[in-house]
């Protein structure tokens, strides 16, 4: 009740908010850089009362044009700021992939009576997102990491 709705004008830059996914069981936790947000694009008009439509690059041509405004964070231009595009294959609901760089280190957990194999895996060079995977599941979805098995 306290908050004052977005408005955005024609012509503003906007980010928009994305949503990164593994190809493997649930999105990857957050870590602080993890790709929130693509941008900035630009506003070409107000659609609804919470809705405005966007200028977007070709490569994201698969994603409807129109976004809510809790998709977008306003751009605040700053003259030293450079920007360069990072081009991202998007989904239609505003996830993306993440590529599977490599496998660092190996575990065995032991549970009771079951032993189990972990393998870390970091999802993208850049952001250093790491997670531990069961290495059979991993095996089966990425075998040109583990050519030995």
């Amino acid at each position: 009740m306290r908050r004052r709705p977005l408005e955005f004008e024609t012509d503003d830059h906007v980010f928009v908010r994305v949503t990164p996914t593994t190809g493997v069981e649930k999105e990857i936790k957050s870590n602080k850089l993890t790709l929130k947000f693509l941008g900035p694009y630009q506003i070409l008009r107000h659609v609804g009362p919470m809705a405005y439509e966007m200028v977007l690059l070709p490569f994201l041509a698969n994603l409807h044009n129109i976004f809510h405004v809790s998709q977008l964070r306003k751009y605040i231009p700053d003259p030293t700021h450079v920007l360069e595009v990072d081009i991202v294959q998007m989904c239609e609901d505003l996830t993306y992939k993440t590529q599977l760089a490599r496998t660092e280190d190996q575990r065995i957990k032991q549970l009771r009576g079951k032993t189990i194999s972990l393998v870390k895996v970091i999802w993208s060079d850049n952001t250093g997102g790491m997670t531990w995977k069961l290495e059979d599941k991993m095996c089966e979805q990425y075998p040109r990491l583990f050519p030995n098995q």
